[in-house]
């Protein structure tokens, strides 16, 4: 049994204290709301011309008492007459603000040819900001607030620095467009993409509200040439860009890697230009669970920053669902505290709200720490043996490998399903618990904890494979696994082995570890997958917030693929199909992984005057080993 001990059969994980509450300077949440006040006066597709002639649409929604206030824009590519919006703008609008929804350029009733988030619609961002504090109605304060697409512009247009922008609140932003979402692991990401652009193409292709408006012969005939004008660029806009997006990263084109059109529609590539308050809220099961910690702690580097982090998948995480909870309050009156303060100048007291507050899968609750990712987080390996073990006992010698096929239909079957069609097909019954598909998978699990065992943080899988084809996918996933049998997937990741460079300086370090690889994903970056030989690829797994319970064990599975979420772009598919994938495991080939376990206690106290921890004590993963005992000292 190794260091496991003869009859221990268990796993002695760290004893870990919950970490939430005003320890270490992390704050404190309270409830905060205004009672409606006003009446509302909506003006439907107000004109708005842009330095090129384009002219966009948008409706305005104000106070109908007389006055100048704030302003919260959102920038929308769902056609604002669909009213998905509409309900927030009026929550603002009653409390004394004027709103602004704006269809984006080649999107609703505005002219145009979309190509999201290109050069064009980026600066038009800047206008609308402008725009919108020179109003009549307008005391000049701006603020951006919307989810998903609506959250990710606000950091693009934020990093232009308008100079009329105070405040943002993106819910659910993209950080880095080919790695979060469009290509996770370098794959195509064939669920939410294809229903993304069927969304954004047909509501564009919906004629315009005034298209057949008039209150004469004369404007109805002018409103009816401007909307069928703007539908056939619409038209147009939907056939230069986005089939032949679509096609170029299905067929391995130019798209299929990273480089210039993907950086420029990356909100992580600017988040050092934001200099205004930023709130971000994301989820743990959200398409970009992987970038809104990322885009946070980029932006806390020169503005006041926030970042909540939900059990939510895409379409929940929009509306803040299950809030409030654990102290935590309803999403709307958390911006509202936001907008209060940094454009109306009242005292809401937005130094108290903690910086990181993320749910905890496992205890299920909201917990609040000092940043992220946690300072006291501290990696720990674990080693893939024979007979499906995770050890943290290193092979010393020969051990046969377990090999799958490959091929691109595992993974229907488990929460990447739920997470990757944006929460549209969480019904499923089947992707709440993991062991149906983990039949086609290997599987490596640990004995029962003794202990909760608390993660935080990026995670890493470094594994040893080879196969008969000329490349091969690794789906890995980390569950948390009862005691009735039931695998819950925590988190997952994803790499083709074909990509496997990793460029280290721009990875993420937790002493002397990679904890988060970089992979450049560009086709210089590309290697050859020799047949028959061992590459070691580092796989990337999104971060985890998670606490396995005692009791319960850990795993970790890997098979040939994450479908419906991701296929190979059609050349890597033809060069990976029905190869024999093996997993190797010996003393030259080691694989493992790396987890990001949180401790409980500082090794020693801070510096006098400071807060934190200097240096983490955590003690090795699988033993009962406890901190030396303090000599006690006379005076």
């Amino acid at each position: 049994m190794g260091k496991l001990g003869g009859a221990a059969l268990a796993v002695v994980a760290v004893a870990l204290a919950a970490v939430a509450g005003p320890a270490y300077g992390q704050g404190r949440w309270t409830d905060y709301d205004r009672p409606p006040e006003h009446e509302i006066v909506l003006e439907r597709d107000v004109k708005i011309t842009m330095r090129d002639g384009v002219v966009l649409s948008a409706d305005v929604r104000r106070p109908a008492a007389p006055g100048r206030w704030p302003v919260i824009l959102m920038q929308t590519p769902y056609n604002k007459g669909t009213g998905l919006f509409a309900s927030n703008a009026e929550y603002f609008t009653r409390r004394g603000y004027a709103t602004v929804i704006a269809d984006v350029r080649g999107t609703g009733g505005s002219q145009g040819a979309w190509d999201s988030f290109g050069e064009a619609e980026q600066r038009d961002g800047y206008e609308l900001v402008e725009w919108a504090a020179s109003q009549p109605w307008s005391d000049g304060n701006v603020g951006l607030a919307g989810a998903s697409y609506l959250g990710l512009n606000q950091i693009l247009t934020a990093a232009q620095h308008p100079p009329h922008l105070k405040a943002i609140f993106p819910v659910i932003p993209m950080a880095d467009a080919y790695r979060d979402i469009t290509f996770s692991g370098g794959q195509v990401n064939v669920a939410f993409i294809p229903l993304w652009l069927g969304l954004v193409t047909a509501t564009s292709l919906t004629p315009p509200s005034y298209a057949l408006s008039g209150s004469n012969p004369e404007e109805l005939r002018a409103n009816l040439v401007r909307g069928l004008t703007t539908l056939l660029q619409h038209i147009g806009g939907a056939a230069t860009f986005q089939a032949p997006t679509i096609l170029n990263a299905i067929l391995g084109g130019e798209l299929a890697f990273d480089g210039p059109f993907w950086k420029a529609r990356s909100p992580l590539e600017v988040a050092d230009e934001v200099k205004v308050p930023t709130f971000i809220v994301g989820g743990l099961r959200d398409i970009f669970q992987r970038g809104e910690p990322l885009l946070y702690e980029r932006i806390r580097r020169n503005a006041e920053a926030r970042l909540l982090m939900g059990p939510w998948t895409h379409v929940e995480a929009a509306f803040g669902e299950g809030l409030p909870r654990d102290g935590v309050p309803a999403l709307e009156r958390i911006q509202l505290r936001w907008f209060d303060h940094w454009l109306k100048g009242i005292d809401t007291d937005v130094e108290a709200i903690p910086p990181v507050t993320q749910w905890i899968d496992g205890p299920d609750r909201y917990e609040t720490q000092p940043d992220w990712p946690h300072p006291r987080i501290r990696p720990q390996r674990l080693y893939l043996r024979d007979g499906g073990r995770l050890s943290d006992d290193k092979p010393a010698g020969d051990e046969s490998p377990e090999a799958f096929v490959q091929h691109p239909l595992s993974g229907i079957c488990t929460l990447s399903t739920t997470q990757w069609t944006a929460g549209l097909l969480g019904a499923l019954p089947c992707t709440d618990d993991n062991r149906d598909n983990e039949g086609g998978e290997l599987v490596y699990t640990t004995p029962p904890l003794r202990e909760p065992l608390k993660l935080s943080g990026p995670a890493v899988a470094n594994i040893w494979a080879s196969t008969t084809a000329s490349d091969a996918v690794l789906s890995v996933r980390v569950t948390e696994v009862s005691p009735s049998g039931r695998s819950r997937q925590l988190s997952a990741g994803w790499l083709s082995a074909s990509f496997r460079a990793v460029d280290e300086r721009r990875s993420r370090w937790i002493g002397d570890r990679i904890m988060q690889p970089w992979h450049p994903f560009t086709r210089e970056s590309v290697e050859p997958v020799p047949e028959g030989e061992p590459v070691k690829l580092a796989v990337e797994i999104f971060p985890l917030s998670a606490e396995v319970r005692r009791g319960h064990r850990l795993r970790i599975t890997i098979g040939p693929s994450d479908f419906p979420h991701s296929l190979p772009p059609l050349p890597g598919l033809l060069r990976s199909l029905a190869g024999r994938v093996s997993i190797l495991h010996d003393a030259e080939r080691a694989s493992h992984v790396d987890l990001p376990v949180l401790g409980s206690r500082c090794a020693k106290p801070p510096r006098r005057g400071r807060r934190g921890c200097r240096a983490l004590y955590v003690p090795h993963l699988l033993r009962a080993e406890r901190p030396p005992a303090r000599r006690r000292t006379g005076r």
